[in-house]
């Protein structure tokens, strides 16, 4: 085998190993537990909270006054874009997998680019993981008159960034805003 077409086998195959991981994190959980304070008292503060979530498709799911504990459920489903980008990669890995193995094996003729059909496979293994239920917890921490509510929300990364940024001045919330300098 010549040095070129060994590096090419090699890399040709990292690329497929970094498939991989981009479809392991493209559908990864990324439920994120974060403590919410608020001058506000609660009997104001959770059913804006509710209403928001309802209104993004948030469907309440149970209600527990003893534990303070409000809980919604919803479906998440899976990005068509980036299904059909990884599709598209992943075709392409495959086809670049087959050129190469037709160049080390050439008996075996134009076979090895069949792997192209494998491509559409990255873009259903995501779809599948990505789609799944979800829920949103809120829990009252403690709430007094002169201090305000505390609030643990344990939610999706994505929709708690979201209620930061959208309900966060309205309602005067503030965490430790870790979620916002986040690069993740």
């Amino acid at each position: 085998m010549p040095p070129a077409l060994g590096s090419t086998l090699l890399l040709t195959l990292l690329l497929a190993v970094g498939l991989v991981f981009f479809l392991r994190a493209a559908s990864k959980d990324r439920t994120t537990v974060v403590d919410v304070r608020t001058s506000r008292p609660p009997l104001e503060v959770l059913p804006v909270l509710s209403d928001w979530l309802q209104q993004r498709g948030w469907q309440a799911q149970e209600t527990d006054p003893d534990r303070r504990l409000l809980r919604f459920r919803g479906k998440v489903a899976a990005s068509p874009v980036l299904a059909v980008l990884l599709s598209l990669l992943g075709a392409v890995g495959a086809g670049c997998l087959g050129l190469v193995l037709r160049q080390l094996l050439p008996q075996l003729g134009w076979l090895p680019l069949g792997l192209v059909v494998l491509g559409p496979l990255a873009g259903l293994i995501y779809r599948r993981r990505a789609e799944r239920a979800e829920s949103v917890e809120l829990r009252l921490i403690s709430h007094d008159g002169a201090t305000g509510s505390a609030l643990r929300l344990r939610a999706h990364r994505d929709e708690l960034i979201a209620l930061e940024l959208e309900l966060g001045p309205r309602l005067g919330l503030f965490s430790d805003g870790d979620l916002l300098q986040s690069p993740i």
